[in-house]
């Protein structure tokens, strides 16, 4: 028990430094990690430290666009959702949508067999 709590703690310390980190862009590059942050936590990879990592990671991206001057359109593109998308497939471990897709198919496999 002594490790789950030290974990949470841990990664609590974590998402406030991301969040420290992200209150210091530029107000507009702020506004952008807001909304995919929002984004990537409904359909990221899940809590914990995979989605940590991933925002970690798109602090990072951010903090370099910000100091080179990179406008928001060159970072994300014409479409936010799939530059999302595209960002969060490098994330597979843990995705809660993954293992339920793998759920219905072995479920479904398993009681149809070699039904056409």
């Amino acid at each position: 028990m002594n490790m789950f709590i030290a974990r949470m703690i841990d990664e609590k310390k974590r998402y406030w430094k991301y969040k420290a980190r992200t209150e210091q862009l530029p107000a507009n590059y702020h506004t952008a990690i807001d909304a995919l942050e929002r984004y990537l936590m409904y359909f990221g990879p899940g809590k914990g430290d995979e989605l940590l990592a991933m925002l970690e990671d798109l602090a990072d991206l951010f903090d370099e666009s910000a100091a080179s001057g990179t406008p928001i359109r060159a970072i994300v593109g014409e479409d936010p959702v799939e530059f999302a998308e595209a960002f969060r497939r490098n994330y597979p471990v843990g995705q809660w949508i993954i293992r339920e897709r793998e759920r219905l198919t072995q479920a479904i496999d398993g009681v149809a067999g070699n039904q056409p």
